[in-house]
Order: structure tokens, then sequence, then C-alpha cells
């Protein structure tokens, strides 16, 4: 089977965009990730120059990029960076879900990669989360942790449009209080208040 792929499809829709990229604030506590990337297209090609022009701005000069190719239909094997060729590797035994980075300078960078159809709320808190200083949680259980977080939003949502559909809403709010008189109500005046 031959695979064709359009290179300036994905290039033409996202000329100069910066990539969109979370990293973990430098602290001495060490997690297992430094951030998460949220790519636009599953072109890697088309997608590492905006990453490494981002992480070289941090001072860091990305050399080689390692992938799982499960979310990657092709990984080429080097990409030209700003001035420089990016060699890029495979391993199926590595998480689908995270990029490795190095650089001769900083050494390791290991990102979350989140999927570029993630909804921009979703893809909010996996940045976020994988941002945090000193956690624990792989890439794999962010994204699984996330989907639940996603699949119970949707099944909220979902109970809510069929609460009202059924009649559950609210009433709408009146726009003349005054016609519906207030029935069994007193007034009390304040202590030290004359009624006029």
């Amino acid at each position: 089977m031959t695979t064709t792929l359009d290179r300036t499809a994905n290039r033409a829709l996202t000329p100069g965009l910066p990539a969109r990229l979370s990293l973990t604030p430098k602290t001495t506590l060490a997690g297992r990730l430094d951030g998460a990337w949220w790519p636009r297209s599953r072109d890697l090609a088309a997608e590492l120059p905006a990453l490494t022009d981002a992480l070289e701005g941090h001072g860091d000069r990305i050399t080689r990029v390692l992938v799982n190719p499960g979310h990657w239909p092709v990984v080429p094997h080097k990409v030209s960076v700003a001035g420089h060729v990016l060699h890029v590797g495979w391993f199926t035994e590595q998480d689908p879900d995270k990029v490795i980075l190095l650089s001769y300078t900083t050494g390791r960078c290991d990102l979350l990669v989140i999927p570029p159809e993630t909804e921009p709320a979703s893809a909010a808190r996996l940045m976020t989360a994988a941002a945090l200083p000193g956690s624990t949680l792989t890439a794999g259980s962010l994204m699984s942790d996330e989907a639940a977080t996603s699949r119970r939003m949707r099944e909220a949502r979902s109970s809510e449009d069929a609460w009202e559909t059924d009649g559950g809403a609210a009433p709408a709010p009146q726009s003349h209080p005054a016609a519906h008189p207030v029935v069994g109500a007193r007034m009390i005046p304040l202590p030290g208040h004359t009624g006029r």
C-alpha cells in the first residue's frame, strides 16, 4: 500500500503560527513530563519547525526527536529547521502520547502530545496538568483521565438537556413583577425607622 501526503496543505493552513506549547516552570521538583504540545495537524514534518523554534527560544537547540509512529502517518528521518537538521526517530515501545526532544545543552524534554482534533477546553486542561511541577502522571494516564473527564461532562450536559426537554427547566423570568402581587407578605419596620 502506498501513502501519498499533500505536504503543502497543512503548511498552507498554518503558516508562521507559533507552537501551542505549555512548559513546566523551572523548579527543583522533577516530574515525568516537562509540559505539553498541541500540534495543529498530524504532519510531523510541518509541525516540528514551530515546536523547535519555540524551544530554541528558551535556549534549547533541539537535535533529535523521538516519537511513537502510532499517531503520525509519516515519520520523516530528517526535518530541516531554522538553520540545522533535526533527526527524527521512532519507537513503537514509546508512549504514543509523548514526544521526546533531545538537546546538547539541556538534555531531554518529554512532552505530552495532545491530538490536533482535541477540543480547546480539553486541551487547556491537559496543557495545565502536563506542566505541573513534580507530577508523577504519565502522558498515557493524563490522556485516559481527560477522556474520562470529557465523557462525564458530556453525560452531565446530556442529562441536563434531557431534564430541560422534559419540562424540568426553571420558569422564565417575569418581565413585569408588579403584575403578580406577593400574597401573604407583610412589612416589618426596622428599629429606629418610622414608617415615613
